[in-house]
C-alpha cells in the first residue's frame, strides 16, 4: 500500500503515523527524516540541500524530488510505503507522480480551532515531560517540581499562523487527490484509539 497522510499541525497525524507503519509493516517516510539523514551521510543531494539550509533558504523542489526518488528505491519501500510531510504542493503531487503511483492519500481532518485549543494548552517542563492545561495539574511538573512552560511554537498566535501556512498549501492539494478518487478523510477531533479504528477501515479497502 502506498500511503500519504495529510492532516494540520496538531491533528494527530504522527500518532496515526507510528500507528498505520507498525499493523501493515510499511516504513513512515517523513521528508524532515530524508533530509537529516542524507546531510548526515554527505551524500551530494544532502550537501546540495544543506547548501540551501545553511543560507536559512528553502530546499527546492527539485531536489527535494530527488531525495525522494532515492529512498522509495530502497528495499524497505517495494511492499509500500507512508509518505508525511510530502507532497506539500500540487507542484510536488504532480513531480511524485513521475516517480510512483499512490493508492490513497489520507486526511486527518480537524477543526482548526480545536486544534489551536489543544497545542495552545500543552504545557512542557525541562524534565522533558508534557501536559495539558484541561488536565488541571497547575503549573508545577509532577513528576520533577519544576514550572512548566509554554513553548514560542505553542502560542496560539503561532499557531494560528502554521495552519494558515498549511491550509494555503493543503487545499489545493486536497483538491488534487479528490479529483484523482483517491483522497479520504478521517475525522481526528477524537481519542486516538477511536481515530486509528476508522483509518484501518478505510486502509483495509486498499489493502
Amino acid at each position: 500500500m502506498k500511503l500519504i497522510l495529510l492532516g494540520a499541525p496538531g491533528a494527530g497525524k504522527g500518532t496515526q503515523a507510528t500507528r498505520i507503519s507498525e499493523k501493515y509493516s510499511i516504513p513512515h517516510i517523513s521528508t524532515g527524516d530524508i533530509l537529516r539523514r542524507n546531510i548526515k551521510e554527505g551524500t551530494e543531494l544532502g550537501k546540495l540541500a544543506k547548501s540551501y539550509i545553511d543560507k536559512g533558504m528553502l530546499v527546492p523542489d527539485e531536489v527535494v524530488i530527488g531525495l525522494m526518488k532515492e529512498r522509495l528505491s530502497e528495499e524497505d519501500c517495494k511492499k509500500g510505503f507512508l509518505l508525511d510531510g510530502f507532497p506539500r504542493t500540487v507542484k510536488q503531487a504532480e513531480a511524485l507522480e513521475t516517480v510512483t503511483d499512490i493508492d490513497v492519500v489520507l486526511d486527518i481532518s480537524v477543526p482548526y480551532g480545536i486544534i489551536v485549543d489543544r497545542i495552545a494548552g500543552r504545557r512542557m517542563c525541562v524534565c522533558g515531560e508534557s501536559y495539558h492545561v484541561s488536565m488541571g495539574i497547575g503549573d508545577t511538573c509532577l513528576k520533577c517540581g519544576a514550572k512548566l512552560y509554554q513553548r514560542d511554537d505553542d502560542k496560539p498566535e503561532t499557531v494560528k499562523a502554521r495552519i494558515d501556512v498549511y491550509d494555503k498549501q493543503t487545499s489545493p492539494l486536497i483538491d488534487f487527490y479528490n479529483a484523482k478518487g483517491i483522497l479520504k478523510s478521517v475525522d481526528g477531533n477524537n481519542e486516538p484509539s477511536a481515530v486509528f479504528n476508522e483509518v484501518v477501515k478505510v486502509l483495509n479497502d486498499f489493502n
